[in-house]
C-alpha cells in the first residue's frame, strides 16, 4: 500500500492510502485516438523491493580484467583512466567474441555496459586499421548522442572520428560532417536511409554494424527500413545485435544478415528486485493532476521521471507542473534534437527535479540518481513498463516506481 500525504491548501482529505485493488484491470484505455495497448494486470504494478545485500559468492566474477583483454596498450590506458577494472558481465562475455570477430547476438537489459562492449573492441579494430569503419543503429536520438559521447570518450587521443545522424538535427552540416570519412557513425535508420537514398552516405565502406536495441527498434516500425540499410553494407562485415529481447521478426534478421553468431545471453529478472513498484489509485471524480502534484510536494521525490502517453500530453504536463512552481522539463519527438539534449543534461544534471517524458526516454539512456518513475500515463505494453522503471533503482540502489490507475 502506498500512502500519499498531502499538501495544505488542497480539496483532498489530509491522508489518502492508495492500495492494490484486487482482480482489477490496469489495460491502458482504448479512447485515446490511435492508442493500441495490451492488457496488463494491475498486479504486474506491485512488488515489494529487496534491498540489494551482496554476499560472499553472490558477485559475477569475470573472467579477465580489462587489462587482459587484448587490445591496443593506448586504449587499455584509456580505459583504466575512466576508472574502468573489471568488465561488467555482457562485456567480459561478449568482447572476447568480439575481437576474434565473430558475429554476436547480446541479450541484456538497459544499463549493463552494452555500449562499452562493442565500442571497446570496435575502436581496437580501427586503431589496427584506419579504414575499419563502423555503423551503428538505434532506436532513438538521445542513444545515438550517448554513444557518440562514450565514443569520444574511449577514443581520445586516437585520432578517431564519429558523425551523429539523426532526425531533428541540420541535414546539411550532417551531409559536411560526412565528408570527413568518419571512422564511426551513428544514427536512427529514418535518417540514415535519407541519406543513404540521397547518396550522400555510401554503406559500401562499412564492414562492422551494430544494432543497439533491436527490439525497439522493431516496435518502433523500423524493420524495413533496417533491412534497407543492411543491404548496402559489404558482404563480408561484422555483424551485432544488441537486444533485450528477441521478437520472432529479430529472429528472421538474423537469420538473414548474420553467420554462425555467438549468442550471449545476461538478462536479469524482468524487473529489478530493488525497485518497490506500487500503484497510485484514483478514484472517479478525482484530479490526477492534483494527486500527483501532492506526490511531488514530498520530500522523498527528489528526482522524478514521469511517463505520459503522447506527446502533446507529455508538453502539456511539463507545462502545467512548471506553472505550479516545480522545476520540470520535458521531452519528446515534437521537439528539437537540441531541445531534448537540453532537458535531458539540465535532468542529468539536477538543475532540474522532474522530467516528464514519452517512452523515447524508457530505454537505453542512463539518467544516475532517479529517486521515482511515475507512469501518469499506463504503458502500452508489460515490456515498455519494465523499460520505464528500470531508469530508476540503478547500482543497486533502491528506487520507487508508481503506476496511476482507474
Amino acid at each position: 500500500m502506498y500512502q500519499q500525504r498531502q499538501s495544505r491548501g488542497t480539496a483532498s482529505s489530509s491522508r489518502r492510502n492508495f492500495s492494490r485493488p484486487a482482480g482489477r484491470s490496469a489495460g491502458p484505455s482504448r479512447g485515446g485516438r490511435g492508442f493500441r495497448g495490451s492488457f496488463i494486470s494491475i498486479d504486474k504494478f506491485i512488488n515489494k523491493a529487496v534491498p540489494v545485500i551482496k554476499t560472499p559468492g553472490d558477485e559475477y566474477v569475470p573472467q579477465a580484467s580489462f587489462s587482459d583483454f587484448k587490445i591496443n596498450d593506448r586504449l587499455k590506458t584509456i580505459i583504466a583512466q575512466r576508472g574502468y577494472k573489471l568488465p561488467t558481465p555482457i562485456q567480459d562475455q561478449t568482447i572476447p567474441h568480439i575481437l576474434e570477430g565473430k558475429d554476436l547476438i547480446g541479450l541484456a537489459n538497459t544499463g549493463t555496459g552494452k555500449t562499452a562492449a562493442f565500442l571497446v573492441p570496435m575502436i581496437n579494430k580501427m586503431i589496427g586499421n584506419r579504414d575499419e569503419k563502423l555503423l551503428v543503429v538505434v532506436p532513438t536520438r538521445e542513444l545515438a548522442t550517448q554513444i557518440q559521447e562514450e565514443f569520444i570518450a574511449l577514443s581520445r587521443g586516437l585520432n578517431l572520428f564519429s558523425v551523429v545522424i539523426i532526425g531533428g538535427a541540420n541535414m546539411h552540416r550532417q551531409v559536411s560532417q560526412l565528408r570527413s570519412r568518419p571512422n564511426i557513425v551513428v544514427g536512427t535508420p529514418g535518417r540514415l536511409k535519407d541519406l543513404v537514398q540521397q547518396r550522400k552516405l555510401d554503406l559500401s565502406r562499412f564492414s562492422n554494424v551494430v544494432l543497439d536495441e533491436a527490439d525497439q527498434m522493431l516496435d518502433m516500425g523500423f524493420i524495413n527500413d533496417i533491412k534497407f540499410l543492411l543491404s548496402f553494407l559489404t558482404q563480408k562485415k561484422q555483424t551485432l545485435f544488441f537486444s533485450a529481447t528477441l521478437p520472432p521478426a529479430i529472429e528472421h534478421l538474423i537469420k538473414d544478415f548474420l553467420v554462425d553468431p555467438v549468442r550471449i545471453s545476461i538478462r536479469r529478472q524482468a524487473t529489478p528486485a530493488q525497485i518497490d513498484q506500487d500503484v497510485v489509485r484514483v478514484k472517479q471524480g478525482e484530479d490526477k493532476i492534483e494527486i500527483l502534484h501532492n506526490l511531488l510536494k514530498e520530500a522523498a521525490f527528489q528526482k522524478v521521471l514521469i511517463f505520459a502517453r503522447t506527446k502533446s500530453s507529455t508538453e502539456k504536463l511539463s507545462k502545467i507542473l512548471f506553472s505550479r512552481g516545480f522545476k520540470a522539463e520535458s521531452i519528446h519527438g515534437n521537439k528539437s534534437h537540441g531541445k531534448r539534449q537540453q532537458a535531458l543534461q539540465m535532468f542529468k544534471e539536477d538543475r532540474v527535479e522532474i522530467l516528464v517524458a514519452t517512452d523515447i526516454a524508457a530505454r537505453g539512456l542512463d539518467i544516475p540518481n532517479v529517486s521515482h518513475v511515475i507512469n501518469f500515463d499506463v504503458p502500452a505494453t508489460y515490456e515498455d513498463y519494465i523499460h520505464r522503471i528500470g531508469r530508476t533503482g540503478r547500482a543497486d540502489k533502491t528506487g520507487i516506481a508508481l503506476t496511476f490507475v482507474s
